[in-house]
């Protein structure tokens, strides 16, 4: 081992060394300190030579904060770790060539992608990552280009690591990394959207591995921890201390630490602040999800009601004006049967009149919400549908009973969906099939017409607000054999098939035999 590489090896566990002390919550020490380790390594065996490359690399990368949070800096500093295990074997000074490149594009990539304080902060960081990567290309040209000059260029490859690295230890330690930590930081909970893992996060930011986060619970008037338990604040023994975090004169968080954390007064100000934004936009979050819940609940509720309003007109028309239109009818035959022929004339007229009434009072009835479908559910009322259909319709229906508002939005999306069919596809056969799939009932409705449906046109625009009411969805396409292809989806707990109930069924008789 020469004079020189000792020196360097020292540098790198010396700095490392001074660097962990001042900043315990960085792991640039722990870098720097691997980086020397790996030096020294080298040093006595000569396939280890390049082995300081990799900690190198990846201290150039996450300088300040010593993690790495971007995809492409990690690729990089891994294939770094793989180069050096692999010159240490194979003498490949373009693998050097190459390594030198991608960590320029790296350190280029984590300094575009910073801002404000971090972005100062990263400046040191960008100028000796370019410093690195330059004596890692002046070293690969040397031999590439067969200049001859190695001891020149490798006094100059261990002047420039020890000036990195001290640079590096004294921008750590009177720089910008608390700056640099706190948005960091920010960044990291601002793509929070829960306080899922909070408290590890701060954890690592402040260096305090035993960091406890409360939040406070209103409604309670007391803090609960991450797993919704109440939190004791009070007695706490002597080596913890709370940080309350405030939003207008009201608590939102505590944290409990070691003392030694209130020694960056600035470090803490800036979690609080960064806990404070994430608590608060996740009880807003919170907010709006239970608003839109809400929303939705009401929603179906109107469609519900209004189900309901059909079902009760429905048994009010075929109880009252149908019977008494019945009977009239009953009453004005049997007049007309000893009618004399002045009379049988008139009363003719008349049953036809009540004939007429009744027809319309049943397709009135029918639109309003047949009578086939409050009696025998999807099963009943689709092939009676299918059978007043202007074409030919296939149905299949494959589930059981479900409760009135589903089969009614069902029902009428299948009529409104046949009805276009008739009148604008120009089809020769239509498809029907209502399946349960996936906790959803599934309607299709399929034709082999022209297409050029469209989900928004007012017939089906009405029907697509009662499925979506219903917490589902209408789609329109193209079938597989052209033509036009309605989905609707209705989710429904409990929904099954026949098949399924069938298999019940015969499973509840095995256990009875």
């Amino acid at each position: 081992m020469t004079l020189a590489d000792a020196a360097v090896g020292t540098v790198l566990l010396g700095s490392g060394a001074v660097a962990w002390r001042g900043r315990r919550r960085s792991r640039v020490g722990l870098l720097m300190a691997m980086t020397g380790t790996c030096w020294f390594l080298g040093s006595a065996i000569p396939c280890l030579v390049f082995l300081h490359r990799g900690p190198l690399v990846h201290l150039h990368l996450s300088y300040p904060i010593g993690r790495l949070h971007r995809r492409p800096a990690a690729s990089v500093v891994l294939a770094a770790y793989m180069a050096a295990g692999y010159e240490g074997f194979v003498r490949a000074p373009w693998l050097t060539a190459g390594l030198s490149a991608l960590v320029v594009a790296a350190a280029l990539d984590v300094f575009a992608r910073t801002s404000g304080p971090a972005r100062r902060a990263g400046r040191s960081a960008l100028a000796a990552a370019l410093l690195f990567a330059g004596v890692l290309a002046l070293g690969s040209a040397n031999v590439l280009l067969e200049w001859g000059a190695d001891r020149a260029v490798l006094l100059v490859y261990d002047a420039a690591i020890c000036l990195v690295v001290i640079w590096l230890t004294v921008d750590l330690l009177y720089g910008r990394w608390t700056e640099a930590t706190v948005s960091d930081l920010v960044t990291q909970l601002g793509r929070r959207t829960d306080t899922a893992g909070l408290q590890a996060q701060l954890a690592r930011a402040l260096g305090d591995p035993g960091l406890t986060l409360g939040y406070w619970v209103p409604s309670q008037h007391a803090y609960v921890d991450e797993t919704g338990l109440p939190l004791e604040v009070d007695g706490l023994d002597a080596g913890r201390v709370t940080t309350t975090v405030e939003d207008d004169g009201e608590p939102v968080a505590v944290l409990i630490h070691a003392p030694s954390v209130l020694d960056d007064s600035k470090l803490v100000d800036g979690a609080t602040a960064a806990l404070r934004l994430a608590v608060t936009n996740a009880r807003m979050r919170a907010e709006v999800h239970a608003r839109m819940a809400g929303l939705a609940a009401a929603r179906r509720g109107i469609v519900e009601a209004a189900d309901t309003q059909r079902r009760a007109l429905e048994a009010e028309l075929a109880t009252g004006a149908q019977r008494h239109l019945a009977q009239a009818e009953l009453h004005l035959a049997a007049l007309k049967a000893e009618a004399d022929e002045e009379l049988h004339g008139a009363l003719a007229e008349v049953l036809a009149e009540v004939a007429t009434a009744r027809r319309e009072l049943a397709q009135f009835a029918q639109g309003v919400r047949p009578q086939s479908l409050t009696a025998g559910g999807l099963g009943a009322a689709l092939p009676l549908l299918a059978d007043r259909a202007r074409l030919p319709v296939t149905v299949t229906v494959g589930v059981c009973r479900l409760p009135p508002p589903i089969e009614a939005a069902a029902y009428f999306v299948c009529a409104e969906a046949l009805t276009n069919v008739a009148k604008h596809a120009a089809a020769t056969w239509a498809g029907v099939e209502v399946i349960a799939e996936a906790g959803d009932v599934v309607v299709r409705v399929s034709d082999d017409g022209r297409g050029g449906a469209d989900a928004k046109g007012s017939g089906l625009r009405g029907i697509a607000d009662r499925v979506e009411a219903l917490g589902g969805s209408i789609t329109v396409g193209g079938g597989t054999a052209g033509g036009t292809l309605l989905i609707a989806k209705i989710p429904i707990e409990g929904a099954e098939s026949d098949g399924d109930r069938e298999r019940g069924a015969s499973d509840e008789d095995r256990d009875r035999g």
